[in-house]
């Protein structure tokens, strides 16, 4: 008998649970978020960022980005450096570890995103990263064994 118990006749009730079916959903259904879930955090700044062969994800508690035109914003919303300042102490005085991603475009000075560093480490906030785009690797490979 398909799908159905070991019993001879259909009067019996069905003690086995198959789950199989219910693993594979929620396999399926976790392959999908973590699909998606990279393409939900998507920069609403315009930000060109440099590109590295290395880099993972992170998670962070201050999103600080620069753009071309070396504005600040902090979570999207544009800020000077007094308010960058009072944000960062607002959020080290809100959680004990607080993490910040720095998203700098390409053609800012290094200066800039140095007094960004220096200003999070001046507030005790030490566990930082700096947001780089994917290098296509492939591409680069074919381009060094063609010169």
């Amino acid at each position: 008998m398909a799908g159905g118990a070991d019993n001879q006749n259909g009067d019996e009730i069905i003690t086995a649970i198959n789950v199989t079916p219910l693993v594979d959903i929620v396999l399926v259904l976790l392959i999908v978020l973590m699909v998606t879930s990279s393409y939900l955090v998507k920069q609403a700044i315009n930000v060109e960022l440099p590109k590295a062969a290395t880099g993972e994800v992170t998670e962070s508690t201050l999103s600080i980005s620069i753009d071309a035109d070396h504005n600040l914003y902090l979570d999207e919303e544009r800020v000077n450096e007094n308010t960058l300042k009072k944000e960062i102490r607002a959020a080290r005085a809100n959680e004990r570890e607080v993490k910040a991603i720095i998203s700098a475009d390409g053609r800012v000075r290094h200066a800039k995103v140095v007094a960004v560093i220096d200003m999070l480490r001046q507030e005790n906030v030490n566990k930082f990263a700096i947001n780089t785009s994917p290098k296509d690797l492939e591409a680069e490979k074919k381009r060094e064994r063609a010169e």
